[in-house]
């Protein structure tokens, strides 16, 4: 069974880090693309960042560049999101999403776009970046 559990979220003051989990399961880690989609109240979901693992390549959307930093451990099949410097339009559910199509996944990063379409979803992780 394909799993992708996201962790790490929580309540922050502006200016604050947080590190999110991805810990993916049921499918061949290496071979898949995963991206950070997020989801604010009332907004529709875009594009964060992404990681495509078999060459480590990486992704920011503009809202993000400089303050978020993606990784990857393979051994441990889990993706990491470091965020720093948060502010309060980063209030969101975090969500992560793997799919063997990287030019689809950094499509909709690039795009701040929804991730339509991608292969597989966690249920998401909160983070409210209070001001």
């Amino acid at each position: 069974e394909v799993q992708l559990v996201e962790s790490g979220g929580g309540l922050v003051q502006a200016g604050g880090s947080l590190r999110l989990s991805c810990a993916a399961s049921g499918f061949t880690f290496d071979d898949y693309t995963i991206g950070w989609f997020r989801q604010a109240p009332g907004k529709e979901r875009e594009g964060v960042s992404c990681i495509t693992n078999i060459d480590g390549s990486t992704y920011y959307a503009d809202s993000v560049k400089g303050r978020f930093t993606i990784s990857s451990d393979n051994a441990k099949n889990t993706v990491y999101l470091q965020m720093d410097n948060l502010k309060p339009e980063d209030t969101a559910v975090y969500y992560c999403a793997a799919d063997l199509r990287p030019g689809l996944v950094r499509v909709w990063v690039h795009t701040s776009g929804a991730g339509y379409g991608l292969d597989y979803w966690g249920k998401g992780t909160p983070v409210t970046v209070s001001s």
